[in-house]
């Protein structure tokens, strides 16, 4: 289990990291399926056609239904789903503070009520580890308090403190459960996330303190929850030079393409977003060129692909006209096309970021690529 950092230009990074379940290419978008199943009937064998190297679930989602100790019964995650490549979970921390309405936060965790029938659970750092470790991940995140991105310093500085000792009960868990002898993957990875709202004195305070830690990689949590995007580019250029160079940096729930491009700018190498597969069961796709509302009637007739060029499953046999017929008659392929689509551009994107990086060519490269999405669309 290691990261190589192959090369830089200026803060950027390019990097391979070798996990239990194969060697993840850095930078890298991790394609967001949280029950185990990327939204709008996108299957693992299609991921595996449109480039996607790491598949990112939700362990809260999965503990409510269908329960994370069937899936272990069931043989783990992989098995369960037919994934053979890295699979990230996120610890739940990020949802039991944004769906559960009633919440008590403890030292020892959080006590709150399922989204799904309103039963009371109690989560906690070693409950959170013994979920992830029965989904067998390859990495496993932290538990965490996400504190709201505009709180009051006082209220941060508090949560941090907490999200700290947590880490500690989290790795603590995790290297107990990582040596029992029913664990499924008993390699598992955990990574710590960084928080501290917008306050950059708070953060650098918390990255000196979790980096001590030596854990294999690093998210910065907390951003992407209301702050504005320059806000996040400043938290980013404050606090991702006091986390280790030599470990996976990951921003979490971010972003957009212009979002992944500024923070691999600033050193960030792993990323997760919902966007490409919410905004294509909406009909809204990623271009070269900017973003297309296929709803839009100029589209009506207009029998190219979505964009001239792209080798994803959806553009090399259909064209806008016949997707956006789909959508208006709320047919499910309309959606799975779409979100095929986006996925395949995201991930096409972050291989070119990959290769511009190999030939030190990176910020001629996010000049070229931001400049002709900003262009607009024909």
């Amino acid at each position: 289990m290691k990261y190589e950092l192959l090369k830089t230009e200026g803060r950027a990074k390019r990097g391979r990291f070798h996990t239990v379940h194969g060697v993840i290419e850095t930078p890298v978008f991790m394609n967001v399926g949280t029950v185990a199943a990327i939204k709008g009937a996108v299957s693992t064998d299609d991921l595996r056609e449109i480039k996607c190297q790491v598949e990112l679930s939700n362990t809260y989602h999965l503990h409510v239904r269908t329960g994370d100790k069937l899936i272990k019964e069931l043989g783990g995650l992989h098995k369960f789903m037919n994934w053979d490549r890295p699979i990230l979970t996120d610890s739940g921390g990020f949802q039991v503070f944004s769906l559960a309405g009633i919440r008590k936060i403890k030292e020892e965790g959080v006590t709150f009520n399922s989204h799904i029938d309103g039963r009371k659970i109690f989560m906690g750092p070693e409950e959170s580890m013994q979920i992830q470790s029965n989904l067998g991940s390859t990495i496993a995140m932290a538990f965490d308090e996400c504190p709201p991105a505009l709180a009051e310093r006082k209220y941060v500085e508090d949560s941090v403190a907490r999200t700290t000792r947590w880490l500690y009960r989290c790795k603590e868990e995790m290297a107990r459960l990582n040596s029992l002898e029913k664990t499924i993957n008993k390699e598992q990875l955990l990574f710590g996330i960084n928080q501290g709202a917008v306050f950059n004195d708070i953060r650098i305070e918390h990255a000196k303190i979790i980096s001590e830690l030596d854990l294999p990689g690093y998210a910065v949590g907390g951003l992407a929850v209301g702050e504005s995007h320059e806000q996040m580019y400043d938290v980013l250029d404050h606090v991702v030079p006091y986390l280790p160079q030599n470990k996976p940096t990951y921003l979490m729930g971010v972003g957009t393409p212009a979002n992944i491009l500024e923070a691999v700018d600033r050193g960030v190498d792993f990323f997760d977003c919902v966007y490409p597969s919410r905004n294509g069961r909406h009909g809204h796709v990623y271009t070269n060129h900017g973003k297309l509302n296929l709803f839009n009637q100029k589209f009506e007739k207009d029998m190219r692909p979505i964009e001239e060029g792209c080798g994803c499953p959806t553009c090399r046999s259909y064209s806008r006209a016949y997707v956006r017929h789909l959508l208006k008659a709320k047919e499910m392929l309309g959606m799975r096309l779409c979100v095929l689509h986006n996925l395949y551009f995201y991930n096409t994107m972050m291989e070119e970021i990959r290769d511009a990086l190999d030939a030190g060519e990176f910020a001629a490269y996010k000049k070229r690529k931001l400049d002709s999405m900003a262009q607009g669309q024909d």
